[in-house]
């Protein structure tokens, strides 16, 4: 029975599995937006959601409590200077998770994890467009009449143009 035992172990062993989450906080809070594994990506969230909190408040306490997980001055001081800022009027949910299929080699279900306030779009990944056999027959002969009409108009163009060039070219030599 799981009675009480919180967080996902990843397969890893305890100091392995905080090193884990300490890398990908930190490229999450420097690329404001990750791909990686479902189960990675929700236990992240419960990691760094806290550190974010404890950065809205700008004080040396909490700037040295927050180098304990993140260990990174660059980032420590770009998530007070800049996502702290961005996040103060948030009572709280800084990071999304949107699963976006399974990953080609070994079928692990993946997700991008990012922070709300610098991401409002959706990844192109998570919405492939399907095609069958049939999509590319009757577009076909709709495209076609459409493509010659604008050759057309794309050579009258080109002959406007080319007459253009002939009438400045020819203007300059008689100044000459």
């Amino acid at each position: 029975m799981r009675h009480l035992v919180k967080g996902r172990k990843l397969g890893r062993t305890p100091s392995h599995r905080k090193a884990t989450l300490n890398a990908l906080s930190v490229a999450l809070l420097r690329e404001h937006r990750i791909v990686t594994t479902e189960a990675k990506a929700k236990e992240l969230r419960t990691y760094v959601e806290p550190i974010i909190t404890k950065a809205k408040e700008d004080t040396t306490h909490n700037r040295r409590q927050v180098f304990s997980k993140l260990q990174n001055k660059k980032v420590v001081s770009h998530l007070f200077n800049e996502v702290a800022q961005k996040a103060m009027d948030r009572p709280g949910g800084y990071t999304r998770v949107i699963k976006v299929g399974n990953r080609p080699g070994d079928g692990a279900k993946m997700a991008v994890i990012e922070l709300v306030d610098y991401n409002d779009i959706k990844p192109e990944d998570s919405h492939k467009k399907k095609r069958t056999r049939r999509a590319g027959k009757s577009s076909k002969s709709t495209s076609s009449g459409g493509n010659s009409d604008d050759k057309a108009k794309a050579a009258a163009s080109s002959n406007e143009e080319a007459a253009d060039v002939e009438e400045s070219s020819g203007g300059n030599t008689e100044e000459e």
